[in-house]
């Protein structure tokens, strides 16, 4: 897997001010396949969903698709038939624009939830929207799904397939509200292969179940959370349906660009200061190291003392504790990195704490609980808790 240029054969993107935004900047984007494309995807497993969501669930059943059309600023979410009508008006607009089946337009929404969306500066934009696309023109749809992201998460890659080059693009945005599931979160790949929606399917879920279905921030799941996966075909090889070698070297790379937009959508976790991924060993099963990496991935009181630097293990343990899971306090081993801290249940000295608190200064570490139970492990990627995480959300609707 190599990096290139944002460009992908036969797709054209767009991004421009239209108006949502209070402060004026990118807000409304899109992303056009010259070509009817094969589309996977992935939604919410909230049962309050957008209205976007509504209509992209019915859209996909066909397993095609040509455009995206994508707003920040307002989520469309809790909108009612109205919502679903604005969403179903703002892809037709564009399908007009473009020439193309109204049917193969989706529409994803990202923003504060409870308001419909301004129609008519969306409906201004449009014009301008379409005739904007370009070839090149991928960062300023990046920018126009942002919200409380602080930098723009894309990654690119290529591999070969029946001996032609093929090549991948993927963005995200999601920064709060993360959690498994998708997380709050918008996600578009696109790429020139040429594979059959069903296998393109599972081969995305595949890939978000070591990636966007890996990371955690604050336990929320949004009720916009999209993830869409468009293949044209104009590398111009063989079609793929069903998996073999070729079929691999793509999931391989699917799973590799997915897992990168995961690990810096955590990066940019609202207020976030610390990247900390969470390892269960030796649990009873993958449900019980699941449940107990969550456990203590979601607690905001280890979440704080990682904020505040403090090597308070006794909350790790607690949430070990209530998580539900079989444990015996008396066998659990604990580590910061590779720094034992808690060896059969108890602490292991004061200069071990002295190592674990440097060790917490870091950007990044690891916290590993060897439970002594089991064969079975699991992983979650998370983050810290601090200040600016309360103000970020305190303000978001301001």
């Amino acid at each position: 897997m190599k990096s290139l240029g944002f460009k992908v054969e036969g797709f054209l993107f767009s991004g421009i001010p239209s108006g949502i935004k209070k402060d004026g900047k990118k807000d409304l984007g899109l992303i056009y396949s010259e070509v009817p494309a094969q589309v996977a995807g992935l939604f919410t497993t909230n049962v309050v969903k957008a209205a976007p969501v509504q209509l992209d669930r019915e859209r996909i059943k066909k397993g095609l698709c040509q455009a995206i059309v994508v707003n920040s600023g307002n989520a469309n979410a809790c909108t009612g038939s109205q919502g679903l009508r604005d969403a179903q008006r703002v892809s037709s607009l564009v399908a007009e624009r473009l020439g193309i089946d109204e049917r193969l337009v989706f529409s994803s929404s990202t923003g504060v939830i409870g308001s419909r969306l301004p129609m008519k500066k969306i409906e201004e934009g449009i014009p301008e929207l379409t005739e904007e696309l370009s070839s090149d023109a991928w960062m300023k749809t990046v920018e126009a799904m942002m919200t409380t992201d602080t930098f723009p998460k894309v990654e690119v890659a290529t591999c070969r397939i029946k001996g032609k080059q093929v090549k991948l693009c993927g963005m995200v945005k999601g920064a709060g509200m993360i959690r498994p599931d998708l997380a709050t979160m918008l996600s578009f790949l696109v790429t020139d292969a040429c594979i059959k929606a069903p296998l393109l399917q599972r081969m995305l879920e595949k890939a978000a179940e070591a990636s966007f279905n890996w990371i955690t921030i604050d336990g929320e799941t949004s009720t916009n959370d999209t993830v869409l996966l468009l293949a044209n075909g104009k590398a111009g090889h063989a079609s793929l349906n069903r998996m073999d070698r070729d079929a691999d070297a793509f999931q391989s790379m699917l799973s590799k660009v997915c897992r990168s937009l995961a690990e810096s959508v955590v990066k940019d976790g609202e207020g976030a200061t610390k990247l900390i991924e969470i390892l269960i060993r030796r649990a009873r099963n993958i449900e019980e190291a699941e449940q107990a990496a969550y456990a203590v991935a979601h607690s905001p009181l280890v979440k704080t003392a990682f904020f505040g630097e403090d090597a308070n293990w006794g909350r790790i343990l607690c949430a070990l504790g209530y998580s539900g899971v079989h444990i015996d306090p008396n066998k659990i081993d604990l580590f910061l990195d590779k720094a034992p801290i808690v060896k059969k249940g108890m602490g292991v000295g004061s200069r071990s704490e002295e190592k674990a608190g440097r060790i917490l200064k870091k950007k990044s570490f690891k916290v590993t609980v060897d439970l002594h139970q089991g064969k079975s492990q699991f992983s979650v990627l998370t983050t810290d808790l601090s200040l600016d995480y309360v103000k970020i959300n305190a303000s978001y609707r301001s």
